[in-house]
């Protein structure tokens, strides 16, 4: 395997990774949520949906690579 095979492996691995962290995000703003901390929810609920616009930036490397 080259570099460059291994980088597109480790890119695809980065943003299942990412998409795991994106959920667990999301679940903590709910939890959040239902304990009353509204603001806290807000703030994780962000973190989810940045991290998800992630993901584009490891499609375009993976574009980028081929």
């Amino acid at each position: 395997m080259n570099e460059l095979d291994k980088l597109k492996h480790l890119l695809h691995h980065w943003k299942e990774h990412n998409d795991e962290h994106a959920e667990t995000y999301r679940e903590w703003a709910e939890k959040a949520s239902s304990l009353g901390n509204k603001e806290l929810s807000e703030v994780l609920g962000k973190l989810c949906d940045e991290t998800k616009k992630m993901n584009g930036l490891f499609e375009e490397a993976k574009r980028r690579i081929d």
